[in-house]
């Protein structure tokens, strides 16, 4: 027999159920399961997909329907457990043999014996991500990117020989001797490793072994560049590092903040002026902004996600408010000056305070100073207080009011009277109808309405 049954290390199956007669549970369920980790997915190979698949779903009360007629897989859907039920085509063996690593070539039969005829589960020991071969990762190049996701998911590293298979697919790929695997296969990798607790270090591994600048070439282009005394790394490390920043302080940052973080200065390379003591990057933000949306499109991300991300890279150059002197009435003009900050960017906060923390943190050079660090710190701890204790108002005047009051027809000035009134409330200038009015009035006077 091809592979060695171990009966005195049989797996409790009772976690799998039910389990199909004659079947094999592999794939990722067999590793996160030897790790002792929870997972959500069960992939079968069975003889009749579609007649288990059916008898599973009436048992368990979900639904089964087909995924790819043609290799016949089917897949039942019930609660948070995914299960797919997978046509053995061949035998166990071959099909193991034609997985992409080692780790991920165990099997379970339904008695729980575990066979591991390419002795996974001493890879799983040793924490190695290891080839089946290079073939393997050829026949399908997106396995190099799950490699480096599992490798930041399970805190594993990449053996050597498989980083050299990884790295000769890539020439093969850069050369267009092997095409670039659906952006929306790419995308669900780049995710799950921008999701992790290790984040920065799987976008450096990804830059490591030249796939950083396959699928995220406007990123790769910090390499190299340098920045000015403020900083101790180029624009790239900087940016990974700023990802590290936020996933350190902030772990339940959502993926448009992390992506937000990552991308925040990928409009320096574009917009880098001068040398050494005298470099400068006017208008990175806004550039940057572009750039991340393009890219986050090419990724196939949501309209809403791109927008976020847009924007939050777009004003995360935006000064803080902050106490200039201690002239009288310096208190009352800070105060104006929060809520006025806090107003403008409601809706992107407090992500974008988040990201700004991480982005100074992220910055050691000469003159970083801890000092200053914790004067940044406090700025934003007055901002988050104010956010706080000033939820959006309903607002004194509607639009059919403001018509009423300045005798103008529906348009844009009804718009930008609105907006005024609003800024007006939220920093405490219009705090009455008659306030409100009385500022409108001027304010058209003014702008000759």
């Amino acid at each position: 027999m091809f592979w060695k049954r171990q009966p005195k290390t049989k797996f409790g199956m009772a976690q799998f159920m039910p389990i199909p007669q004659g079947g094999y549970l592999v794939g990722g369920a067999v590793r996160d399961a030897l790790l002792g980790k929870a997972f959500d997915d069960v992939d079968w190979l069975v003889a009749e997909p579609e007649r288990i698949a059916r008898q599973t779903a009436d048992e368990l009360g979900g639904s089964a329907f087909p995924l790819d007629v043609e290799r016949g897989v089917w897949r039942v859907m019930v609660g948070d457990v995914t299960r797919d039920y997978i046509r053995l085509e061949t035998n166990l063996e071959t099909n193991l043999r034609e997985r992409d690593f080692t780790i991920n070539a165990v099997a379970l039969n339904g008695e729980g014996e575990i066979i591991d005829p390419l002795e996974g589960q001493k890879d799983l020991q040793s924490k190695t991500i290891r080839m089946i071969s290079g073939a393997n990762l050829q026949a399908d190049p997106l396995r190099c990117l799950r490699a480096v996701r599992f490798a930041t998911q399970l805190n594993f590293k990449i053996d050597v020989e498989t980083e050299r298979a990884i790295c000769e697919v890539v020439k093969l790929q850069q050369t267009k001797q092997l095409e670039l695997s659906a952006w929306e296969r790419i995308k669900e990798e780049l995710e799950k490793i921008i999701l992790s607790e290790r984040a920065g270090f799987g976008f450096k591994m990804l830059d490591d072994l030249g796939m950083l600048g396959l699928y995220l070439p406007e990123l790769a282009e910090g390499r190299g560049v340098t920045q000015g005394s403020l900083h101790h790394l180029d624009v790239l490390g900087h940016s990974l590092e700023a990802l590290h920043q936020l996933v350190g302080h902030f772990p339940d940052a959502d993926v448009a903040l992390r992506w937000a973080t990552l991308l925040h200065d990928v409009g320096k390379p574009r917009s880098k002026q001068g040398e050494e003591f005298n470099i400068s990057f006017h208008g990175h933000a806004e550039l940057g902004g572009e750039m991340a949306a393009s890219l986050l499109s090419r990724l196939r991300y949501s309209t809403e996600i791109t927008e976020r991300v847009k924007n939050l890279v777009h004003y995360h150059m935006l000064p803080l408010p902050h106490k200039r002197s201690q002239a009288k009435g310096e208190d009352e003009r800070l105060g104006k000056e929060i809520r006025r900050f806090v107003h403008r960017r409601r809706e992107l906060l407090p992500d974008l305070l988040k990201l700004m923390l991480a982005d100074r943190e992220a910055a050691r050079g000469k003159h970083a100073s801890e000092a200053s660090r914790q004067n940044y710190r406090l700025a934003m701890g007055r901002i988050l207080k104010v956010l706080e204790e000033t939820p959006p108002k309903p607002p004194l005047l509607t639009g059919n009011d403001v018509m009423k009051l300045l005798n103008v027809s529906p348009g844009p000035k009804v718009g930008e009277a609105l907006e005024v009134l609003r800024e007006a409330e939220a920093v405490g200038d219009a705090a009455s109808r008659e306030e409100a009015e009385a500022l409108l009035k001027n304010y058209a006077r003014a702008q000759g309405w």
